[in-house]
């Protein structure tokens, strides 16, 4: 196969792949050029197939365009953000892996592989637009966005009182709070509350979800752009700027790339950042609060959190502990729901069933708050007639090895080896479900061999 032959086929193979590819030689004319970067750049291959890259895309030149830089370095650029203008003015932004292509040292071309940013780009914009129009002091005053502080919060278990306790001493300090606890405990609202109840309580709060948006847009989003940082970029502040003198609360901060990470150090301890493409540097006076979900000794193990962003963040600490572990504020909870979704749906629910309490207590909650708050948004909702919640009523599965352990005192018409092997078939069972079928996972999870578990499944025939 000669190598006119050899192009044709790759040509016709590249079209079937979603991502974008532009390959060019040597001399920068584009030899494979698929369907997905066609439709990217609103091109057609007809024009640029075989044609020099820079008689087709305005404005770009040998320091602005990734395939040219690596065609000239030899060296590889990973996900680079990129913003330029294709023949017909269109604006287009990408995030691109270039790869040179090398042979017996000589450089015969470079590969690109493209993802279309452009829509993100476009919401990035918008994140920026509104969050600049909420951390306004004028329009906060007028704003209907509910504002939670310390009243909004609901438990009496010593645990939970003391992670309150400690977060309205952090409310009267500007140093940085590192907030862990598991999805749907209430990271968010103790965010606010620290914030609304401490001394920055009229500047603004803006929170920004660090797993939201790839590392290209997230440095922008967080430190701003200044024009001709990039092709097509518009001078903007960032969230650091929009939240001077007041609160960034950055969400998922285990997701930050370790890169950006490291960024993100630098403004902390200089207190100043620069926007990208600028010149200037922009003294600021932010107070971070930083949560994640996940216990923060496996994140640093992991290396998803540097350590010395981690220590930085971590002045104040504060444990949200699950509902899991604060059992007695679980129908406490679920009565503050009932008033809240009785007048939402125009319903009389005045109390929970015995047995649907216990069904409650015994539930392993975990989605924390937000699941138990769903379970009784679910159960009114399913109400007709009814003044208390039934267990019937709730959209939640029983926990049966704990009905089966509730009756082994009770029972004579089970011996003790066909209790003992419901109580397996039904941990086995869950086990399966929560790891999707993985045998692996699912005897790591309940402590097995993974020979032993296949044995169990084989022989209960599960």
């Amino acid at each position: 196969m000669n190598t006119k032959d050899y192009i044709k086929l790759m040509q016709n193979i590249l079209h079937y792949i979603e991502d974008g590819i532009h390959v060019i030689d040597n001399e920068g004319n584009t030899v494979v050029y698929n369907k997905a970067m066609a439709e990217l750049e609103h091109m057609k291959e007809t024009e640029v197939l075989n044609k020099n890259l820079l008689d087709i895309f305005n404005g770009l030149d040998e320091e602005t365009s990734t395939l040219l830089k690596v065609l000239k370095s030899g060296e590889i650029i990973k996900d680079k953000k990129q913003t330029y203008l294709n023949k017909y003015k269109n604006e287009i932004t990408t995030v691109n892996t270039t790869i040179p292509i090398i042979e017996n040292g000589k450089t015969l071309g470079a590969i690109e592989i493209s993802k279309d940013i452009t829509k993100m780009k476009e919401l990035s914009e918008e994140i920026l637009t509104l969050h600049r129009e909420k951390s306004n002091p004028k329009k906060i005053i007028q704003s209907n966005i509910k504002k939670y502080t310390f009243e909004n919060i609901i438990g009496e278990s010593e645990t939970f009182k003391n992670a309150i306790l400690l977060a309205k001493k952090a409310s009267q300090t500007p140093a940085p709070v590192f907030i862990y606890g598991e999805t749907g405990t209430g990271k968010e609202l103790f965010s606010q509350s620290i914030h609304y109840e401490g001394v920055r309580k009229n500047k603004a709060f803006i929170a920004q979800n660090c797993a939201a948006l790839p590392e290209s847009l997230l440095e922008g989003i967080l430190f701003g752009t200044e024009k001709g940082g990039f092709t097509g970029a518009i001078s903007r502040p960032g969230l650091f700027e929009q939240a001077n003198k007041g609160t960034l609360l950055l969400d998922e901060i285990n997701s930050m790339p370790i890169e950006l990470q490291a960024k993100l150090l630098r403004v902390l301890q200089e207190g100043y950042i620069r926007r990208i493409g600028g010149m200037k540097d922009i003294p600021i006076d932010v107070r971070i609060i930083a949560i994640t979900n996940e216990e923060p000794n496996k994140l640093l193990k992991e290396n998803k959190l540097r350590k010395d962003l981690y220590y930085r963040l971590n002045v104040i600490s504060i444990y949200i502990p699950s509902l899991n572990e604060r059992e007695e504020d679980i129908i406490l909870l679920a009565d503050y729901f009932i008033k809240k979704y009785n007048k939402k749906l125009n319903k009389n629910v005045k109390c929970i069933d015995k047995k649907a309490k216990k069904a409650l207590l015994n539930h392993k909650w975990h989605g924390n708050i937000r699941e138990l708050e769903n379970t009784i948004y679910s159960a009114i909702s399913m109400i007709d007639y009814e003044e208390s919640i039934q267990i019937e009523h709730l959209n939640i599965q029983i926990n049966k090895s704990e009905n089966i352990k509730n009756n082994i005192n009770t029972s004579n018409e089970k011996c003790l080896d066909e209790l003992l092997k419901e109580i397996e078939v039904d941990f086995i069972t869950r086990a399966l479900i929560n790891n999707k079928k993985n045998i692996t996972k699912s005897a790591e999870q309940l402590g097995l061999k993974r020979q032993t578990l296949q044995h169990k499944i084989k022989k209960y025939n599960i």
